[in-house]
């Protein structure tokens, strides 16, 4: 496993850029980023990035929706072994 240094959650709010990605990243079942998410603390602009892409990829579309979306990142997620 590979270990990323990222800015601890509590530590967001002292940081504009992180501060203001925070509700967009936040995990609102258990309130906290999770670490796909973290491991972009120290980049605010990856992170951004990252968060577009997410958004982009899983919003549903008339031609494949959103449901469909979530299947196949779950079987995708399962066969790379992923634990999130």
């Amino acid at each position: 496993m590979a270990w990323i240094r990222t800015v601890p959650d509590e530590q967001w709010a002292d940081d504009a850029d992180l501060a203001g990605l925070h509700p967009a990243v936040v995990d609102p079942e258990h309130g906290r980023v999770d670490h796909i998410m973290a491991a972009h603390s120290l980049n605010p602009r990856g992170l951004a990035a990252h968060q577009a892409l997410y958004t982009s990829a899983m919003a549903g579309t008339k031609t494949f929706r959103k449901v469909d979306r979530e299947l196949v990142a779950l079987v995708v997620s399962l066969q790379n072994d992923c634990h999130y």
